[in-house]
């Protein structure tokens, strides 16, 4: 069998080192040919950067490296187009005149590359459209540019807003400079993981076509089903396929679902263990603290309701958290449907890796629970789960409260509302892998969280108290609007828990339970 090419998005190494290749030169292809000027956003370590350089040695007429592959028969080799790739992945700037400097030695590097010596200018602007017109000259040929993320030093300095958008408008008028130099270009591709707003970055260069949801490229990155199968059907000979599918694929955009390459390669290599390969390569440090700040309420992760309007940019200084989790990956397109004249999208996790560790993150980052703590609790509350056994479940919950730290509930405002209490128990359970439903609606009303385990139904409503007088029992409101009804066909046993919170003793206070 090949090797399996971990951390390699070098295509002739990957190609002359025998490891495995999926052929993806049949959507290259096909882009070419409808178009000039393209921008794809894909969340980080999904293949990227092997196809900017699948593009590069297409356009070079690297020949021997594709034989046997689509494009192969398909395609001029006597033309050898002159390309210019940077890789903002290599560009590490800690301020804008860093990244001016830096911009200006890497194209002064391509251009020693491709034997330029003649161009006498200190602007990294200047010299990029200095350096498309010699090549032009030279070769012949217009000159293709490669882009890979392109946003990157923007993201690096996302904390610091002011930074982010001296650096974000450098960029702009960097990328300007190819808007006058159509006749000079043959092919224009730009990758990122998230797309900055049109009216700054992209109103420079306004006549990129955003692929990011066409369903036409939608299997460009990553792995669909078909190629598993014809690609990796003899290392996974035993491996239980539908498990596979649950923890990696799932990942949609407009398109049919796909696999993350990453967690896949990793998958085999490491034995066949179900871990969170992609997930540990990098923390949501940011968006945990984005989600902290805006008091988001983490259930509504589980479908979310947006338009283009919103996935389809944000600005440093205004940021959507759903934006932000879609464009890095951490949530999906589960569906479409049609909102007034317009299409809305439904965001949902794309599979059970995200799903749990995602929610392992967002609780520590909500309670700052020791690991020792959360082991403990979490083998009681999922026992109790199995079991039935309401009593062991509260006093598990009450321990994992009792658990938090004061200074979680000073020094943080999140806190102090509602949705707090509902949003660590949901994260909380997410996190074991079980499947609460948030908000399962039913003709009577909402109910706040419903898990399914076995064949057992659980039915929560959670109430927080203000004042001593306000102590209605939320078990009376889902007997009141008969919440159980929906679930009788669909479970042997129906638990009906109420539990009441108070903000000055931060823990559960009371609580009564019905089974049905």
């Amino acid at each position: 069998m090949k090797k399996l090419p971990i951390g390699l998005n070098s295509l002739e190494k990957i190609i002359k080192g025998n490891y495995v290749y999926v052929d993806k030169t049949e959507k290259i292809y096909q882009l070419i040919d409808n178009g000039s000027y393209y921008f794809l956003s894909r969340p980080r370590r999904f293949g990227k950067t092997l196809t900017v350089d699948t593009l590069k040695n297409i356009f070079e007429g690297n020949k021997e490296i594709f034989e046997g592959l689509y494009i192969y028969d398909r395609w001029d080799w006597d033309k050898k187009y002159p390309v210019i790739r940077i890789d903002f992945s290599e560009i590490s700037a800690e301020n804008s005149n860093t990244l001016k400097e830096l911009l200006l030695r890497r194209l002064k590097e391509i251009a020693e590359e491709k034997g330029i010596t003649d161009i006498d200018v200190n602007h990294h602007g200047f010299y990029l459209r200095s350096l498309i017109h010699n090549l032009f000259k030279k070769h012949k040929l217009p000159v293709v540019i490669l882009i890979d993320e392109y946003d990157k030093p923007i993201l690096d300095n996302i904390e610091n807003p002011e930074k982010a958008t001296e650096i974000r408008d450098i960029l702009a008028d960097f990328y300007g400079v190819l808007k006058g130099l159509d006749e000079y270009l043959k092919f224009v591709f730009l990758t990122g993981v998230t797309k900055f707003s049109k009216v700054n970055l992209f109103s420079k260069l306004n006549n990129l076509e955003d692929i990011t949801l066409d369903p036409r490229y939608s299997t460009l990155c990553g792995y669909t089903d078909e190629e598993l199968e014809r690609y990796f059907s003899e290392y996974l000979k035993n491996v239980d396929r539908k498990l596979v599918k649950l923890w990696y694929n799932g990942y949609s955009w407009l398109g049919e679902k796909v696999y993350n390459p990453f967690d896949i390669l990793l998958f085999i290599s490491k034995g066949f263990q179900f871990r969170p390969y992609w997930f540990e390569t990098g923390t949501p440090t940011f968006l945990l603290k984005l989600m902290k700040k805006n008091k988001y309420y983490i259930p509504e992760l589980e479908n979310i309701g947006v338009t283009d309007s919103v996935l389809g940019s944000f600005d440093v200084y205004t940021m959507r958290v759903e934006a932000l989790l879609w464009q890095t990956g951490y949530l999906t397109i589960k569906d479409t449907v049609k909102f007034a004249a317009r299409q809305k999208y439904i965001l949902s996790y794309p599979n059970l890796e995200v799903k749990i560790s995602l929610n392992e993150s967002i609780l520590n980052y909500l309670t700052s629970l020791d690991a020792a703590t959360y082991d403990r609790t979490s083998n009681g509350i999922y026992q109790s789960l199995l079991n039935g056994d309401i009593e062991n479940l509260i006093s598990n919950l009450k321990t994992l409260f009792s658990s938090i730290s004061y200074t979680n509930f000073t020094k943080n405002e999140i806190a102090s509302y509602e949705g707090y209490y509902a949003s660590v128990i949901y994260t909380y359970f997410h996190s074991l892998g079980v499947q609460p439903i948030a908000e399962d609606v039913t003709s009577r009303g909402r109910i706040d969280l419903t898990i399914k385990i076995e064949d057992k139904v659980y039915i929560f409503e959670f109430k927080v108290i203000e004042e001593e007088k306000d102590n209605k029992n939320p078990l009376e409101q889902i007997k009141e609007k008969k919440y159980f009804e929906k679930h009788k066909n669909e479970a042997n046993e129906i638990y009906l828990i109420g539990i009441s919170f108070s903000k000055e003793e931060r823990n559960i206070t009371s609580y009564s339970w019905e089974r049905v």
